[in-house]
C-alpha cells in the first residue's frame, strides 16, 4: 500500500496499489460461530409459514465469526451474492442457490459494510474512522484529522481474488451507499448522519450527502464530486418525537424515473435526480409516530413508497405488545401529483421476546409484475413476506423466524437484510450467517420468470417477465 495522501489531498481521489486480499474459500467452509453468539439454530427450532422454506444456511466464516463482526447488507452480480460485514465482505457462489459456496472473503475493517455492485466494481461503506485507508489500519482516535472513513472501491472481476483499487473520504463516513448508474461513470450517494464535534471531519451542521464519482474505465480515479445540501432551511428539529435531522440514513433511487426517496432521520423525502450530481428535494413528510426514518422502497410503478422506522436503533426489543403495532413499523405512502399521502402502517404481529432485538429493517420488492409484494428483515423478528397491493391494508403472507439467540440476555442479531433475487430470498443474518429461503406461493410464482444480471436493492429496477 502506498503512503496515505497528505491532508491537503485527502478530500480528492486516492489511488491504491492493486493487492490480493481474498483468502481461499475452501479454508473457511468449516467456520462456526463464536460461542458468545450461540451456535446456529437447528432447523427444527425455526418457525416458518407453510409457504417459506429454509433451503441453505452457511455460518459466518473466520475471521468474520465473532459476535462484533456483524453481517450487514447484500448486493448481487450474476451467480454471486456479496455479503457485507463490519470487518469486510464475503462473496458467495449462488449458481446452485440451495448449495451456496464461499468463493472469497476480504478482511478490511471499517464498520457498517454496506455494499453496492456495478459490473466488475464493488463499492463498500466505511463508517468507523481508521488511522489510514489501508486494510488492517487500526481504529482512529477522535482527534485525528487525517483519519479515513468513506467509500472503498474494489475490482471484483475475479471473484476469487478481489482487488482494492481506491478510497474516497467523505464527511462523517459512509453509513450507507446507493448506486446511481451512468454510462461513463457511476455515482454513489453516500448517506451519513449524527455529526460530532469530537471528530474533525464530521462537524455540525451535517445537512448534506456526499456524491462519489467513479469513472468506469478508470475506477482508481474515483473522487468526491459533490456535496449537495438537502436541508438548507433545516430538517426536523429538536423537541420532536422523531430523531433530529442531521443527515440521511439511506436513499433508494428509481433511476428509470429519475426519482429517489430518502430516509433522513426525522424526515422522509422525495428527490428529483435527473441531474445525478444535483439532487433536488421535491417533497418532505414527517410523522410524530416515527422515531427514525431508516430506509425506503418504491412500489412497482413508483406511485407509492414504503418507509421503515428503526425505533431503538436496531438494538431494541420493540416487537412486543407493549410497544404496539404502529411504532418500529413500516409506513406506506401513496405519491399523488408528487406529494406523499399516508396510507397505513405495517408491523409484524408475531410478538418477540424481550431478549430479541426486533424492528422494521431492510427489504425489497418481490418482482411480480404489476403487483406489490415485499420481503423484509426484522432482525430477530426474522424475515416477513408482505402483500401491500392494497396500501391501506397490508398483510403478512409468509415468514421465517428463528428463536432468540439467548433466553437470558439481549444479543444483537437476526436478519439485517433480506432480498429476493432470481427465484430465492437471501438473508444476511448478523450472527448466524448467510441464509437462502425458497418461497412456495402461487401469488409469487410470476417473480420466478424475472431474471436479473445485477441487483442493488437501493437502486430499484423496472422489471417484467424475462427482464431484470
Amino acid at each position: 500500500m502506498p503512503t496515505p495522501p497528505s491532508p491537503a489531498r485527502r478530500r480528492g481521489r486516492r489511488r491504491l496499489g492493486r493487492m490480493g486480499l481474498a483468502m481461499a474459500g475452501a479454508a473457511v467452509l468449516v467456520a462456526s460461530l463464536a460461542p458468545a453468539a450461540g451456535a446456529q439454530t437447528a432447523a427444527d427450532e425455526i418457525d416458518t409459514s407453510d409457504n417459506v422454506e429454509l433451503v441453505a444456511s452457511l455460518p459466518k466464516p473466520p475471521p468474520f465469526d465473532t459476535q462484533a463482526a456483524y453481517n450487514s447488507d447484500l448486493a448481487f452480480s450474476g451467480d454471486y451474492a456479496i455479503d457485507g460485514n463490519y470487518n469486510g465482505f464475503v462473496i458467495y457462489d449462488i449458481s446452485s442457490p440451495e448449495e451456496p459456496e464461499i468463493v472469497s472473503q476480504v478482511l478490511c475493517e471499517g464498520g457498517q459494510g454496506d455494499v453496492s455492485v456495478s459490473g466488475d466494481l464493488l463499492y463498500f461503506s466505511v463508517d468507523y474512522p481508521r488511522e489510514s485507508d489501508e486494510c488492517g489500519a487500526p481504529a482512529s482516535t477522535a482527534e485525528n484529522a487525517d483519519a479515513f472513513e468513506g467509500i472503498r472501491v474494489f475490482d471484483i472481476s475475479d471473484k476469487a481474488d478481489p482487488q482494492y483499487v481506491a478510497a474516497v473520504d467523505t464527511d462523517c463516513g459512509s453509513h450507507t451507499n446507493t448506486l446511481v448508474p451512468g454510462e461513463e461513470s457511476d455515482y454513489v450517494y453516500v448517506s451519513s448522519y449524527s455529526p460530532s464535534a469530537r471528530f474533525p471531519n464530521c462537524q455540525p451542521p451535517h445537512d448534506k450527502i456526499s456524491i462519489v464519482e467513479i469513472p468506469k474505465d478508470d475506477p482508481a480515479s474515483a473522487a468526491l464530486a459533490a456535496e449537495p445540501v438537502l436541508f438548507p432551511d433545516g430538517g426536523n428539529g429538536p423537541g420532536t418525537p422523531s430523531r433530529e435531522t442531521s443527515g440521511c440514513h439511506d436513499i433508494t433511487v428509481f433511476p428509470e424515473k429519475d426519482l429517489a426517496a430518502g430516509a433522513c432521520m426525522g424526515d422522509g423525502i422525495l428527490m428529483d435526480i435527473s441531474d445525478p450530481l444535483n439532487p433536488v428535494v421535491t417533497e418532505t413528510v414527517r410523522d410524530d409516530n416515527f422515531a427514525f426514518w431508516h430506509s425506503a422502497t418504491f412500489t412497482n410503478d413508483a406511485k407509492g413508497v414504503l418507509f421503515t422506522d428503526e425505533l431503538g436503533g436496531g438494538a431494541g426489543a420493540v416487537c412486543n405488545e407493549e410497544t404496539g403495532p404502529e411504532r418500529g413499523a413500516d409506513a406506506i405512502f401513496s405519491i399523488r401529483r408528487g406529494e406523499l399521502s399516508f396510507e397505513s402502517y405495517f408491523k409484524i404481529d408475531r410478538h418477540q421476546s424481550d431478549t430479541e432485538n426486533c424492528v422494521a429493517h431492510n427489504g425489497s420488492l418481490i418482482p411480480v409484475p404489476g403487483q406489490d409484494y415485499f420481503v423484509q428483515s426484522w432482525y430477530q423478528g426474522g424475515v416477513s413476506i408482505i402483500d401491500f397491493n392494497d396500501p391501506a391494508n397490508p398483510q403478512e403472507i409468509g415468514y421465517f423466524d428463528r428463536p432468540p439467540l439467548s433466553e437470558s440476555e439481549l444479543i444483537l442479531g437476526g436478519s439485517w437484510s433480506a432480498y429476493y433475487y432470481n427465484g430465492y430470498v437471501y438473508s444476511s443474518d448478523i450472527q448466524q450467517g448467510f441464509d437462502v429461503l425458497k418461497l412456495n406461493d402461487r401469488r409469487l410464482r410470476p417473480a420466478e420468470r424475472v431474471t436479473y444480471d445485477e441487483f442493488n436493492p437501493q437502486s430499484q429496477p423496472v422489471y417484467s417477465p424475462g427482464r431484470g
